[in-house]
């Protein structure tokens, strides 16, 4: 897995565990998706991603796994 995809998945969970929390537990469980898609949304403009680059200190390879 690539770091790309880690941070897909990472996030993609993150989001529904924060949302399954909400419905469960207390409405404001959902500032963490809005967190989420506000760093996706920054990072699509700016190409920083605060998650890839822990990845990437801990060797995860970036790039095409093929």
């Amino acid at each position: 897995m690539n770091i790309d995809r880690a941070v897909m998945a990472f996030a993609g969970l993150v989001i529904l565990v924060s949302v399954a929390l909400a419905f469960y537990v207390h409405i404001y469980w959902l500032a963490v998706p809005a967190f989420v898609g506000f760093n996706l949304l920054q990072a699509a403009f700016t190409g920083f991603c605060p998650l890839a680059k822990i990845l990437g200190a801990f060797g995860m390879k970036s790039g095409c796994a093929f």
